[in-house]
């Protein structure tokens, strides 16, 4: 279940020394045959951007839409790293098409790990080289270990489409909002599309998976996910193309939710009845966002008083008369009335929440992927050692 599970692709993950660890920490995801085929990506909003989602897109720009092979560092995000981080973000492609025997401006690089340090050029070096050299059909696993920061379990996905393929890797454990939501994720496949029809899918399939997903309301320097089609398996149905790149992401989407830092519980938030999709989407994400309701659900405490209180905060149309919540099939707030369903606090003990709140406005939905906030997670974050 990975990337090389895609035919014509190969990927390698080692140890170079970046993380003090001693954990792997470079990894890098190529074309079999070294030929650049169609690419695309999508980026973090944020303005405080990384190096290497400046030359992520300066490449993609450059070729049309084409990569070779992506390159990935862990354990440092060469982030805030001045003029500095950007000629080492170009370095690593450099080093890379050396190696692969393909052109610089044909490799992606993508880096995660703590912002403001200077990458440690002499190891990245020489894990680009040990990389190169142990790519193989089989590596997509060594790759997707390669790229966790705070994972603790490495996230891979394959999607079987109708006479094609779909595979990925990603890591993500915190730092996780939408637009994008810090994570990285390489999806590879043998459908052929041009880089235009490539962007479209990869642009609708994150919009509902990774878009939707919130650990902490905070929002990366480094966020990336790219996808190259190496055609293998010839052409392909758009739509067919786009539901299975959706499906992959989803699936890599709950793996990092599910693996968030310290969380205990993974919580599906719809909000429907909103007056339009937008207004939902502020509500829900308002919510997903409050650290009172997060502490709640660590607490496998429902607290729909507080989830009432922060639809009504949020800026939307709202009135607590039309208002209903329910956590799964217990509904807890009925039009303005509490409820209380005796078989909520077995419920609440479950790993995974389906969080339904109805505004009764309108028609607007949205669904949030969100976390609870536990001691584990102020622990993970303290500091930067």
């Amino acid at each position: 279940m990975s990337v090389t599970e895609v035919p014509g692709f190969t990927a390698a993950g080692v140890t170079c020394g970046i993380k003090p660890s001693g954990k792997p920490d470079l990894a890098i995801v190529t074309t079999a045959d070294g030929a650049a085929v169609s690419a695309a990506g999508v980026f973090t909003s944020n303005k405080m951007t990384a190096a290497p989602v400046l030359v992520c897109r300066e490449h993609l720009a450059t070729t049309g839409g084409k990569a070779a092979a992506v390159v990935l560092n862990s354990g440092n995000a060469n982030a805030a790293t001045g003029a500095q981080g950007m000629a080492d973000a170009r370095q690593m492609c450099k080093e890379t098409a050396a190696a692969l025997g393909v052109a610089p401006e044909e490799v992606l690089v993508c880096s995660t790990g703590l912002i403001g340090y200077a990458l440690p050029m002499e190891a990245v070096s020489a894990g680009i080289t040990a990389a190169a050299a142990a790519q193989t059909a089989e590596g997509g696993p060594q790759a997707a270990e390669a790229i966790m920061t705070t994972d603790t379990v490495s996230k891979q996905v394959v999607v079987a489409g109708n006479g094609f393929t779909v595979g990925g890797i990603a890591k993500g454990a915190a730092m996780l909002e939408p637009n994008m939501a810090t994570m990285l994720a390489v999806l590879v496949t043998d459908a052929a599309a041009d880089p235009e029809t490539l962007q479209q899918a990869l642009r609708a399939g994150v919009a509902g998976t990774f878009n939707t997903l919130t650990v902490d309301g905070a929002e990366s320097t480094n966020d990336t996910v790219l996808i190259l089609a190496n055609g293998q398996a010839g052409p392909v149905d758009p739509g067919a193309l786009t539901q299975a790149i959706a499906d992959a992401c989803e699936s890599l989407a709950l793996q990092m939710a599910d693996d968030a830092e310290g969380s205990t519980k993974t919580v599906f938030l719809r909000v429907t009845g909103a007056a339009s999709d937008a207004e939902a989407a502020k509500a829900a994400r308002d919510t997903a966002n409050c650290q009172l309701v997060k502490c709640s659900w660590y607490g496998q405490d429902p607290y729909w008083g507080r989830i009432a209180s922060e639809m009504g905060a949020a800026g939307v149309a709202f009135d607590h008369t039309n208002l209903t919540i329910a956590y799964g099939p217990h509904v807890v707030y009925d039009h303005g009335e509490p409820a209380h369903p005796p078989e909520l606090a077995e419920y609440m003990t479950g790993r995974r929440l389906d969080l339904h709140v109805d505004l009764g406005m309108g028609d607007g939905s949205a669904r949030i992927i969100t976390t609870d906030l536990t001691h584990a997670y102020i622990d993970e974050n303290m500091g930067t050692s």
